[in-house]
C-alpha cells in the first residue's frame, strides 16, 4: 500500500531558542558552541563532566540535578530520566494542554538538545571485559535524542559537532532562531545515530552469545529474529555500477578491517564504486599469502596472482598470467610497495594499486602517472577475523558468516595412485587460495607460485577449464614460449568435478596435478581418469563457491 507524505513543517518557521541541554561525552567543540550560544541569550544546563568543563570555561551554567530538583544516582544510569527533562523536550508549544500541563508540574521549555553518547563501539574495541561494555551503553542520551527528534517542530537536536556550525549561521542569521528546515535534517541526523548505536550493541551482544556457544557448536544460538545493519557515510561516489546509478561509500562502525573502505588514498582520480568493489576483492585475494605476493583484479576476479620473493618478482609473473586482462586492472599487494615495482607498474595503465604501505621513492614515481589511484591501509586485513556478509536481494537480505576456510599439507587427502611431489603441494595449496578468490565456477592453474590461467564464472566447469587453458595459451604466445604455460602446471576446482570431463580438459592442457573439495556421486570416475593419465590428485573436503 502507499504511504502519504508527511505534511511539511512550513519553511517560515524558525524556533528562538532560549534554553539548551548539553551533555557530550565526545567534547570537541562544544566549549565554544556553548560560549556562542551564551552570546545569544541561551540559557544552559548541563550534566557531570560537561557541565565541569562550561563553568571551568566561566560559563553560567546550571547542573540537571539543580534544575530537576533530584539527584543523580545509581552511578549516574538516572539523571536526565525526569519529566521536567522530557516534558520540556517533548512539550508541544502551540498546544494548550501541553502548556497547561508545563505550567501546572513547574516544567520549563527546552528549546535545544546537544548531545552524543557513551563511546560503546570505542569500549569494545579497546577490548574491555563484557561489565564494561554493557555500562558505555547509554540509555538517557538515545531517550533524549528520540524525544527531541520526535518534537523537531519546536526543538533542534544535535548529535555531532560538525553541525555546530550550521546551527550557529542559522541563529546568526535569524535572531538567535533555528529554521525549519535545519531541525529537520538534524532530526533525520538524530534518528540515524540512534539506529546505528542500537544496532551496534544488538550485534555485538549476538556475538558475545555465538562466542559463549561456538559458531560450529551444536549448542550454538539460531540466527537472531531480527538483524540490523548501520553504516556511517565516507563519501559519496560519482555514480554506481553505471552512470544512471547513485552510489555511496558506508563504513561500518563495528570493524576497522584494513581494506578499500578505510584506506588512505594517496592520490589519483576520485574512486569509483567499481574501483572500490574491485579494490576490496584485490586486496582480500592478496592477503591470504605470507610470501610477498600481488594480485591483478579486473572485475572483481583475478587475471593474475603470484608469489615472490620480492616485489618486483611477484608482479611479473603476476602480469605474465593474462597481459591482456591486467590493462586497466587493479593491483594489489601485501608488502610494501619499492620504487622498483612502481616502475614496473608505471609502464602501463592501471586503475588502482593498493598496498599496506608505500616506499617515498616509490611514491615518487608514481606521481609521473597521477591518475592512478594510490591507496595505502597499513595494515593488511585478518585472515581469521570472523565478519558477516550481507547480501540484498528483493525484499530481503541474505547474511552468511565470511568464508575463511583455510587449508594446509595436513588437511588434504591423496586419493590417486600416485602422490604429488612437494612442489605440486605447494602449487595445489596456492592455486586452491587463489580458486576461492574467483567467482564460481573457478579453475585455476598454477606454476611455480604463479596462476598461468584463470577460468572464472562460467556455467559449466568444463567451460572454465577450457577458457583457463586457452588464456595460458594466449599468455604464452605473448611471452613468445612455444608451449602453453599449463605443461607440467597444477589446476585447482573451487568446487567438485561433477564429471570427468573437466579434469581430462585440463589434463590435456598439461596439469601434473589436481586439488579440489571431491564430494561428487562421480568421484570414482574423476579419479579413475586421473590414474589413467598418471596424474596425481588431493581433495580438500572444503568447497569455495563464490557468487
Amino acid at each position: 500500500m502507499s504511504v502519504p507524505s508527511p505534511k511539511a513543517i512550513p519553511a517560515s518557521q524558525n524556533v528562538k531558542i532560549t534554553r539548551a541541554l548539553i551533555s557530550v561525552s565526545d567534547k570537541n567543540g562544544v566549549e565554544d558552541f556553548a560560549r556562542k550560544l551564551h552570546e545569544h541569550g541561551v540559557e544552559l544546563l548541563s550534566t557531570g563532566g560537561t557541565a565541569k568543563l562550561l563553568k571551568d570555561a566561566g560559563l553560567a551554567v546550571t547542573d540537571v540535578s539543580d534544575h530537576t530538583g533530584f539527584p543523580e544516582i545509581m552511578d549516574g544510569r538516572v539523571k536526565t530520566l525526569h519529566p521536567k527533562i522530557h516534558g520540556g523536550i517533548l512539550a508541544r508549544r502551540g498546544d494548550d494542554t501541553h502548556q497547561k500541563a508545563m505550567q501546572d508540574n513547574d516544567i520549563a521549555p527546552i528549546d535545544m538538545l546537544v548531545i552524543n553518547l557513551y563511546p560503546f563501539v570505542e569500549t569494545v574495541r579497546s577490548g574491555a571485559d563484557f561489565e564494561n561494555c554493557v555500562e558505555n551503553i547509554d540509555i538517557g542520551g538515545p531517550a533524549m535524542i528520540r524525544a527531541a527528534a520526535k518534537n523537531h517542530n519546536d526543538v533542534t537536536i544535535i548529535t555531532a559537532a560538525q553541525d555546530y556550525e550550521a546551527v550557529l549561521a542559522d541563529m546568526n542569521a535569524n535572531g538567535g532562531a533555528v529554521t525549519a528546515t535545519t531541525r529537520r535534517n538534524l532530526a533525520a541526523n538524530a534518528y540515524a545515530l540512534t539506529a546505528a548505536y542500537d544496532s551496534a550493541i544488538s550485534n555485538w551482544f549476538a556475538g558475545q552469545l555465538g562466542d559463549e556457544a561456538g559458531s560450529n557448536d551444536a549448542a550454538a544460538p539460531a540466527p537472531a529474529p531480527r538483524i540490523s545493519f548501520a553504516g556511517t557515510l565516507k563519501q559519496t561516489l560519482r555514480y554506481g555500477e553505471n552512470p544512471h546509478q547513485s552510489a555511496a561509500l558506508y563504513l561500518c562502525e563495528d570493524s576497522l578491517r584494513p581494506g578499500a573502505a578505510r584506506a588512505t588514498q594517496i592520490q589519483g582520480k576520485e574512486l569509483s564504486y567499481n574501483n572500490l568493489n574491485d579494490t576490496d576483492a584485490a586486496f582480500e585475494l592478496v592477503a591470504e599469502f605470507d610470501a610477498p605476493a600481488v594480485a591483478i583484479i579486473k572485475h572483481a576476479n583475478p587475471c593474475g596472482v603470484a608469489q615472490g620473493k620480492d616485489m618486483l618478482s611477484a608482479y611479473n609473473q603476476a602480469l605474465a598470467c593474462d597481459p591482456v586482462s591486467a590493462f586497466g586492472g587493479i593491483i594489489a599487494l601485501n608488502r610494501t610497495l619499492d620504487a622498483a615495482t612502481a616502475e614496473a607498474i608505471c609502464k602501463r595503465f592501471v586503475e588502482v594499486i593498493i598496498a599496506p604501505d608505500i616506499e617515498v621513492a616509490a611514491l615518487d614515481v608514481l606521481q609521473k602517472k597521477g591518475n592512478i589511484r594510490v591507496l595505502t591501509t597499513g595494515a593488511m586485513p585478518d585472515l581469521t577475523d570472523t565478519r558477516r556478509i550481507v547480501t540484498k536481494i528483493a525484499g530481503g537480505l541474505l547474511v552468511q558468516d565470511a568464508d575463511i576456510g583455510r587449508i594446509d599439507e595436513s588437511a588434504l587427502k591423496v586419493v590417486t595412485d600416485r602422490e604429488p611431489t612437494k612442489e605440486e603441494l605447494c602449487d595445489m595449496i596456492f592455486a586452491f587460495r587463489v580458486a576461492k578468490h574467483v567467482k564460481s565456477n573457478a579453475i585455476v592453474y598454477a606454476r611455480d607460485g604463479a596462476t598461468v590461467g584463470i577460468g572464472a564464472g562460467q556455467m559449466s566447469r568444463v567451460d572454465s577449464c577450457r577458457i583457463a587453458a586457452s588464456k595460458a595459451v594466449d599468455a604464452a604466445k605473448e611471452m613468445g614460449l612455444d608451449e602453453p604455460l599449463t605443461k607440467g602446471s597444477v589446476v585447482a576446482s573451487d568446487a567438485f568435478f561433477p564429471f570427468a570431463d573437466g579434469l581430462i580438459t585440463a589434463a590435456e592442457a598439461g596439469v601434473s596435478a589436481v586439488i579440489q573439495p571431491g564430494g561428487s556421486i562421480r568421484d570414482d570416475e574423476v579419479i579413475k581418469a586421473a590414474n589413467e593419465r598418471g596424474l596425481a590428485m588431493v581433495m580438500t573436503g572444503m568447497r569455495h563457491f563464490r557468487h
